[in-house]
């Protein structure tokens, strides 16, 4: 909105009032609050897991393969300093050569979604494409987390499926 927006709707009481010059999608795709009828859409965003273990583009696999087995997972993701996701490593990446360097196996580029894409039509996505999970950014590239298939069935309305 308008920063003459914002300091009017300031005037008529309301608190939290933000001037957000890059727009309502993007609002909306960085997870930030809503209201209205787009509150009640179940989104990716409430169903993100942060846990998923990172590695540096210079990091040995071997070391990242460590770090992701002691914490449940057979993937991980590649960071850079800001948390922008650089790349991705499936199970088999992870199995490599310990002493390669995760930039030489990992995936670049991996499809990402935003955390306010409506669960139904992404699971529909990812059973179409046999896909056990997504990873989530922000719209700046911003690491969010991983949302697996088993947690859309969990968060699903009963018979949102059906209609999708």
């Amino acid at each position: 909105m308008s920063p003459r927006a914002a300091s009017r709707l300031e005037s008529l009481g309301f608190r939290d009032v933000y001037d957000y010059a890059a727009g309502k999608a993007d609002w909306f795709a960085a997870g930030l609050p809503v209201e209205g009828e787009a509150a009640a859409t179940p989104v990716l965003g409430k169903l993100v897991r942060r846990d998923v273990p990172s590695g540096r583009l210079d990091e040995q696999v071997g070391d990242l393969s460590r770090r992701a087995e002691a914490a449940g997972w057979d993937q991980a993701v590649v960071l850079d300093d800001r948390g922008v996701l650089l790349g991705w490593l499936s199970q088999d990446a992870l199995r490599s050569d310990p002493a390669t360097e995760v930039a030489a196996v990992m995936l670049e580029g991996p499809v990402t979604f935003r955390p306010n894409e409506g669960i139904a039509e992404t699971a529909s996505w990812m059973d179409t494409r046999q896909v056990r999970s997504i990873l989530v950014t922000s719209s700046d590239g911003t690491f969010l987390g991983v949302v697996r298939r088993q947690d859309l069935d969990v968060a699903e309305p009963a018979g949102a499926r059906a209609e999708a």
